[in-house]
């Protein structure tokens, strides 16, 4: 029996070619999206094996209503990927209330409204793969994304809890962290307010080297993490994503060890 998967953000980028290349490999995929109409050429493709779904991750009612249509309709959850998310760009200091809620609402609690939904299906099922997409700015950050480096960071942390209070019911946990790729992630959030003094902080961060990745090259990927009996708490996704973090960690300890004369006598 084929197994079935809950993605969310499958309208685009990351979420829309996992979607498909899961239907392509026999998958029963529920495709979620704000606008439904995005998915009506999956459905016309793959017909029966895809159920496309309305859902906005901010409201909690509809995702629990959501994991509770797919269940009944498919008969179980096997896989959850939380994807929907967006990257807001500024300055910390720029950053409004409204801004910096909603880039919570939709990276943080938008996971976590729909992790808790599936949870009890799975554990009645006794198994199930939840995966998180995070990001390599969830392990370090980079500056004028401070509030999208935030919600990773604290998705971060509750994926990691979370995979040590479930795993005794035979469910794992994934935090998927990809370097930058080439996608419209990056065209979502801009701060509506704009300070001058961090213009040549923007200009020199803008203007910096990057190696963007092919969306499509994470396909296999994803299957394979998919498909493994004992799957990883965390998987990079990039050539970038390594030794970003790698030096940055490195940085960390460092500073730590130089500390610790400080930090243990302050143990008492």
């Amino acid at each position: 029996m084929s197994k079935t998967v809950l993605i969310t953000g499958a309208s685009k980028g990351f979420g829309r070619a996992w979607a498909e290349a899961f239907l392509a490999k026999g998958y029963k995929v529920a495709a979620t999206a704000r606008n439904v109409e995005t998915l009506h050429d999956l459905k016309e493709k793959y017909g029966d094996s895809v159920l496309p779904l309305t859902l906005d991750v901010d409201k909690r009612e509809e995702s629990l209503a959501v994991a509770q249509k797919v269940n009944q309709h498919f008969g179980s959850i096997d896989i959850l990927i939380n994807n929907a998310g967006y990257a807001l760009t500024g300055a910390i200091e720029e950053t409004n209330e409204q801004e910096a809620r909603a880039q919570f609402e939709t990276n943080f609690f938008g996971t976590l409204w729909l992790t808790q939904a599936v949870l009890p299906i799975m554990r009645d099922q006794k198994s199930g793969h939840i995966i998180q997409v995070s990001s390599i700015l969830g392990l370090a950050t980079l500056p004028t994304m401070g509030l999208y480096n935030a919600s990773k960071f604290a998705l971060e942390g509750l994926s990691e809890t979370l995979a040590t209070e479930v795993k005794e019911f035979g469910i794992h946990v994934t935090l998927v962290e990809p370097n930058g790729y080439a996608s419209n992630i990056w065209h979502t959030g801009i701060n509506t307010q704009s300070n001058p003094v961090y213009d040549g902080l923007k200009k020199a961060f803008s203007e910096a080297e990057t190696s963007f990745g092919s969306v499509e090259a994470t396909v296999p990927a994803l299957i394979k993490l998919a498909e493994t009996e004992n799957p990883p708490l965390r998987l990079l996704l990039g050539k970038v994503a390594l030794p970003f973090v790698k030096h940055n960690y490195e940085q960390r300890l460092k500073v730590w060890k130089e500390w610790n004369d400080v930090s243990v006598e302050a143990h008492g």
